[in-house]
């Protein structure tokens, strides 16, 4: 294996860039889901995912809010593993949209009975219009990255016509 967590054939080892993909989408989408929490796009704070193992006061401090931001890339790991290792051969963007709505779907619509999350009716509509949109993009990330890397066969037909 190289240090791109590639094997020899030239195949993508699945669990080395679901990882990588999962930490990027974290860092990134977690960020973007702080900064509209800062703007006042929505009223879920940055630490939701964290909620049943602190304390909400603790999580609407700095420092809470940076365990939030963690959670959401650990979170954004496993559920780019999931995606991976189960749906990572369906093409285009679609799937990833799909698997991000349903993520929305489960946090804010069952996660309210789990005690995630406020029930969804709760939430101003600028929250549940800016989450929404937030786990759309944020599944496309992981859906579309999945795909280009697991079915666009032209890289790989390049680079058995130069072996």
């Amino acid at each position: 294996m190289n240090k791109a967590g590639k094997q020899a054939s030239g195949h993508t080892n699945p669990l080395f860039f679901a990882i990588e993909l999962g930490i990027f989408a974290g860092i990134i989408w977690g960020g973007i889901r702080w900064l509209i929490y800062v703007f006042h796009f929505t009223k879920v704070i940055p630490g939701f995912l964290a909620e049943p193992f602190f304390q909400h006061a603790f999580l609407m401090k700095p420092a809470g809010q940076l365990t939030g931001y963690l959670f959401f890339i650990l979170f954004s790991v496993i559920a780019s593993l999931i995606y991976v290792f189960l749906l990572r051969k369906l093409k285009g963007p679609w799937p990833g949209m799909v698997y991000g709505v349903i993520w929305w779907a489960v946090i804010f619509l069952a996660g309210s009975w789990l005690f995630l999350q406020q029930p969804m009716f709760r939430l101003p509509w600028n929250s549940v219009v800016s989450e929404f949109c937030i786990f759309l993009l944020w599944g496309l990330f992981i859906g579309y990255t999945a795909a280009i890397e697991y079915t666009d066969e032209r890289k790989r037909e390049q680079r058995t016509k130069l072996a």
